[in-house]
Parts: C-alpha cells; structure tokens; sequence
C-alpha cells in the first residue's frame, strides 16, 4: 500500500523544522528491495515508525494523523531520506517525565528495519531539538573531573596514559593485580577489559581489594594520583549495584578515583543509565563491545558508530570508545574524527545535521585498540588535540623494557606531537620512547622507515 500521501511532505524546509523545535529529525541512508519505489518505500518507514499500519484502521482520528512521522526529503541517487519525528511520539518517564534512548531507537530503528520492501536502511545522522534535548540526562561527569584529580589544569588538561590489563582474561587476582601495579608506576588510568568481572577463576571480592592494594603502593611510589575503571557489567539491575557498590566500599577514600564501566551496546540503555543515575559521583566509561554487529561500514542495517556515540552522550556517559579513526587495528578512518567532535563541543557539525549541546557537558573520546607509542603523534596530528583517555594494552605490556616504560613511552609520544618535534629525534632524548621503536618494530619500518640507522639500532 502506498502511503506517500500521508507519510511524505516533500514542501517541508529543513531549517523550519529545526526553527519550530518540535521534531527529531532523522538521516537515513536507504534502498528499496526490488520493484519497489524510493519515496513509497520511504513513506512506509515512516509509516511503520510512528502512527501507521499496513491497513487502513477505524482507530485512527485527526489527533493521530497530528503525530505522524513525515518524510521531507530524498535524494534517490545518493539513497539518502530524511525523516521528522513528532517529539510527542517519544516515551516519557512516569516518574520524572525525562525522556529516554529506548524509545528513540523503538521508533526510528524498530520495525522499519525488518521491512520487506527495504533492502538496506542505515541511521547516519539524527537531530535532537532543545525542547527534547533538555529531557535527556547528559553527563555527571567529564575528562575535566578526571584532570582535577591528576591535578592538570581543567582547560586542555591533556591526554591520559591508559591501559587494559592484558592477558584480557585469564589472570588469577594477584597475577591481576600485579600487573595494574607495573602500569601504574609510569601511567594514568587501567580500565577492565569488556568481559573482565567475576570470573570463577577471579572473583571480584579477591581482585579488587588487591587492585586498591597495588593502586596505593603505585600512588605512594610516585607521589601522583591513579585512576581505574572497574566492569560493573550484569544482566541484573541488583548485581550491577551489588558490583558497584562493592567497589565503591572497597576503595573507600580513594572511590572518587574510580570509573564505572558498563558494556553499553550488549547490557543496552537501561544498563547506561541505571549507572548514570544511581552513581552520579563516578565517571561512566561506556564500552562499545559488539557495536560492529550494526555499525560497521559493511552492514546494511542498523546505525553507524557516529549515531552510538551521539546517543551516549544524551544517555549520560563521562566517555565512550570512539576507535582508532584507522591508526589503530580496528574498523576506521580519518575522518571519524567527527564523531570526537560531536560528542567532546557544545556545537559540532554531524554527516546530516548541526547539534547544538545547549551546555550539557560532553563526553570523552576514548582511544583502544592497537595503539601504541609510534602511531600516536600521526593520530593527534588527524585529530588536532589530544585531551583524550588512550587505553593500550599491547602497546603498554607490548613495550620491550616494562608496562610502566609503555605507560611512560605513551605519555612521551603526547609531547613529541605537543612539542612538534620530528619522532625520530625525540626518541634520541626520551628513552622510553625510543624503545618503543623496538619494541613495535613492524610499525616502526612502516611509519618511519630508516628508524634504525637514525636511532643506531642494529638487527
């Protein structure tokens, strides 16, 4: 059935809608399966996004045709559509009337992804209007609440020196806690990896007392503050405050000190903002694990990476991880350096639209995955700044020397691109960064080739 009629108002500006603040607007990139017109099948996303059916129904009135989403522009070449959601269409809370991710996703990615007339629908851009913008959660926390307790200064405080305890799994409590210990001796901030918890060969009430243990010998060795960012992932809204909680007792006056990481894309919103509200005094790290399941470049359907951060920050997270923007071993490019943009400004240019945060504090991008020492100065090169949470693993207990010489060649490399120096002739100065050359000498030949014969390196 065609319901271009009433789904679709091609006449309708752009920039009146967003003047009007009455409407979410949504960007998709989208193919009919075949034999299927564009605008029809657009129309019935729309349609199946918000008030309609695939029959006329005797239930509807003039007040529900008032509430329809509406298609007001494609583009058939480019397979772009665009689509402005009614802000009444969207769930309230019954006990605060905040507004809430689930219901947005409910609608713009519910049942128009399982359309038979469409072949792939992709989310690439959305906008949220300042009447709606205000109902969302935000963060209690940002990199500046981190900063002060490393005692930078809260403008351009810098970049953070992190790691994940690697072997990923595996490690038995002391092993474990030794090795947050080695980092800690030279670097800022060890986050779990995405399954580390309550393995039966770990369980938290061993690991974390032990992890407090080596976080203030590391604090009294160095004479400087340490973070870390304990998993409180669970299916169960008990266990995850069980968890907490827990860990909060644990590290006592050092708790300010501690970031709560939750799986945000598997444990899904509520798990984002049951941390977000019951723990508003801790940094909320939101792991992205098994995002690429809908976002990678490849898939179809779904929604792109840039969407997932956006989102986070309404949700209320202190970070997410952003990727690597292709410096790293993960899915990227370049240019996903937009998606650190829309989520750290207060103003920022997304694929689709212009946002407008209105204050609401941003969210730290968060760097992981293959990064080390030598593919650092090329990365804040491409992303302009670095007052970023950098987590390596390998590129930490990867380092020829120690962790703790990682965590020091990491910070080093920050101040070579800070500096503008030439990484070659740095690395004749700083020691730990020199030895990041052998250590990773794979990337070393590929990003500076001749780095042996400079730094006097012999096979």
């Amino acid at each position: 059935m065609d319901q271009s009629a009433r789904y679709a108002d091609l006449s309708l500006k752009e920039e009146d809608l967003i003047k009007g603040d009455k409407h979410i607007l949504v960007a998709y990139h989208m193919q009919p399966a075949t034999g299927y017109g564009y605008l029809e099948t657009a129309a019935h996303i729309a349609a199946e996004s918000s008030t309609g059916t695939n029959v006329e129904v005797c239930t509807t009135d003039d007040f529900t045709k008032g509430v329809d989403a509406l298609v007001y522009f494609i583009d058939e070449a480019k397979g772009v559509m665009k689509v402005a959601y009614p802000i009444d269409l969207f769930d309230r809370n019954m006990i605060d009337g905040r507004a809430m991710i689930v219901s947005f996703l409910t609608l713009a990615i519910g049942n128009n992804q399982g359309q038979g007339d469409v072949k792939c629908l992709k989310m690439h851009d959305f906008y949220v209007p300042w009447s709606m913008l205000r109902l969302f959660d935000g963060p209690s926390k940002d990199i500046t609440d981190m900063w002060d307790i490393l005692g930078r200064p809260r403008v351009n405080g810098g970049y953070i020196a992190g790691t994940i305890i690697k072997p990923k799994l595996g490690l038995r409590p002391e092993p474990f806690a030794h090795a947050a210990y080695q980092f800690w001796l030279g670097g800022d901030f060890i986050k779990n990896d995405e399954p580390q918890g309550n393995q039966v060969f770990c369980p938290a009430k061993k690991v974390y007392p032990l992890v407090y243990d080596s976080m203030k010998r590391a604090m009294d060795e160095t004479g400087q503050a340490k973070l870390f960012s304990a998993n409180i992932t669970a299916d169960d809204y008990h266990e995850m405050c069980a968890r907490a909680d827990f860990i909060l007792e644990t590290f006592g006056p050092d708790a300010n000190k501690v970031a709560f990481l939750v799986d945000g894309y598997v444990g899904g919103p509520g798990m984002v903002t049951t941390a977000r509200r019951q723990y508003p005094d801790q940094y909320l790290h939101y792991h992205r694990a098994g995002h690429g399941a809908v976002t990678s470049p490849s898939a179809l359907r779904g929604y792109t990476a840039f969407v997932l951060s956006k989102m986070s920050r309404l949700q209320g997270a202190s970070g997410i991880h952003v990727g690597t923007m292709g410096y790293g071993k993960m899915e990227g490019a370049a240019d996903d350096r937009n998606i650190a943009y829309m989520i750290e400004r207060d103003s920022a240019d997304g694929p689709y639209y212009h946002q407008e945060w209105h204050g609401m504090k941003p969210t730290t991008p968060i760097i992981s995955g293959g990064m080390n020492a030598l593919r650092l100065p090329g990365f804040f090169e491409n992303l302009g700044h670095g007052n970023v949470i950098n987590t390596s693993g390998g590129g930490s207990y990867g380092h020829i020397d120690s962790p703790a010489a990682g965590a020091i060649s990491l910070r080093q490399s920050y101040e070579c691109w800070k500096a503008g120096a030439d990484p070659i002739e740095f690395a004749k100065e700083h020691k730990e960064f020199a030895r990041a050359f052998e250590s990773f000498p794979g990337d070393a030949d590929k990003l500076f080739p001749g780095w042996r014969e400079k730094l006097g390196v012999h096979k």
